[in-house]
């Protein structure tokens, strides 16, 4: 037997442990909002020392946490150095999770399997390459443990809030600075680049006055619908502009939420929305941003009576494809086309991930882990998520057997 059957082998013998392990993991809630995360983190710890694996716990300050909207984190670190040179692969999964919402057929947080799939939130985005992760580690390490470099689990909870209190952590600190990593990911493509995004907070501000007498005011909501007219004009427009990443399309606007008003009898005085704004890799974060507050200040300018504010929420940078990465995207369509017996592969996605900060630090770093062709199918974030079972059993086996010749 060849040093990847071997690990294809063991991967298998002990899959019913992993299942149960990424159950337990998909049982206690990490809504995010509100973001109170530490709990998993703690479960996550010990289901690890379970198997004789110590994971170091990182708590970020209450006040840090706070101050990015969240309510509590620990991140986890495991580490397992092999010996002096080789490279450090780090492999980076989230916990948290946007909250289920209705719709669901399965318990949400019970991690049921029905014909061979697994259900519940996290199962596909990203909890199952916590899954994917240690185990492809506990295989390498169990059949052909490498004598030079190490591998280091990251484990984080704020990827819905753009990674500042997670990743971004743990790299300011300097807790982690490994050659090369990997991030949670889908089982079909090794991706390589994705888009940035920028999420803005638009007040639109009036006048109050009785319905009676809407004259006496100056209606906000109005004013929001003009606004949001020339908004989606412009989106509108993005559909021109091309990316020449593969996977990647055109840049896109959506207004996402929306809030005003006291009472039906009233002139609303306040009207609140929250847009996302999706950048392809090619476009300046900086100029789309004030591209598009100008756009709003111009219209607001020619609306009596009108003011806006504007704040941003978020701005993550797109992830460029660092050359570095080329030793990952080789090991990954290699064995992911020896598993999956197709060809994987390496494009960009139209998603933002935290795996942008690594980048932005100069980590060579793709995204490849458990899940079907498409977020579509996968359900992410919306009801009876799920995960094909032998997408997790495969995908393990790729990064397992990648691991290998990273590390030898």
């Amino acid at each position: 037997m060849t040093p990847y059957t071997q690990l294809d082998a063991w991967i298998d013998d002990h899959f019913d442990e992993q299942v149960r392990f990424l159950q337990e993991l998909i049982r206690v809630p990490t809504d995010t909002p509100p973001g109170h995360n530490a709990p998993h983190a703690e479960r996550t710890a010990e289901l690890l020392q379970a198997m004789g694996i110590e994971a170091e716990r990182h708590p970020v300050p209450a006040a840090e946490v706070q101050a990015a909207g969240l309510q509590s984190i620990t991140n986890l670190i495991v580490r397992h150095r092999y010996g002096a040179g080789g490279k450090t692969i780090a492999l980076n999964a989230h916990g948290d999770v946007v909250p289920p919402g209705e719709g669901w057929t399965h318990a949400p947080y019970g991690g049921e399997i029905e014909n061979g799939k697994l259900y519940g939130r996290a199962s596909a985005v990203s909890k199952c390459d916590f899954s994917t992760f240690t185990f492809a580690m506990r295989a390498l390490e169990a059949v052909c443990k490498p004598t030079k470099g190490s591998i280091e689990l990251l484990f984080t909870y704020d990827e819905e809030f753009g990674g500042e209190v997670g990743p971004a952590w743990l790299l300011q600190h300097q807790l982690t600075q490994p050659d090369l990593m990997i991030a949670a990911g889908f089982s079909y493509q090794v991706i390589t680049a994705h888009n940035g995004c920028l999420q803005l907070e638009v007040t639109v501000h009036g006048q109050m006055a009785h319905a009676a007498i809407p004259e006496s005011g100056v209606d906000a909501l109005q004013a929001a619908v003009q606004i949001l007219s020339v908004l989606y004009a412009q989106n509108t427009l993005y559909k021109s502009i091309s990316s020449k990443v593969q996977g990647i399309n055109h840049p896109y606007l959506n207004v996402g939420l929306i809030s005003g008003g006291t009472n039906t009898n009233v002139v609303p005085g306040t009207v609140s929305f929250k847009l996302d704004r999706r950048m392809i890799p090619e476009e300046n974060a900086t100029e789309v941003e004030a591209n598009l507050r100008q756009l709003i200040l111009d219209t607001a300018a020619t609306l009596p009576g009108i003011r806006v504010d504007i704040k941003r929420m978020l701005l993550a940078h797109a992830m460029q494809p660092l050359p570095g990465n080329q030793p990952l995207v080789d090991a990954i369509q290699q064995h992911g086309k020896a598993i999956f017996g197709e060809a994987i592969p390496a494009l960009g996605t139209p998603l933002y991930t935290d795996v942008r900060l690594f980048a932005q630090a100069g980590i060579p770093g793709v995204i490849y882990g458990a899940g079907p062709r498409t977020v579509l199918e996968s359900h992410a974030k919306r009801a009876d998520e799920r995960l094909e079972l032998e997408d997790l059993r495969r995908a393990t086996k790729v990064i397992a057997r990648s691991l290998h010749d990273l590390l030898s």
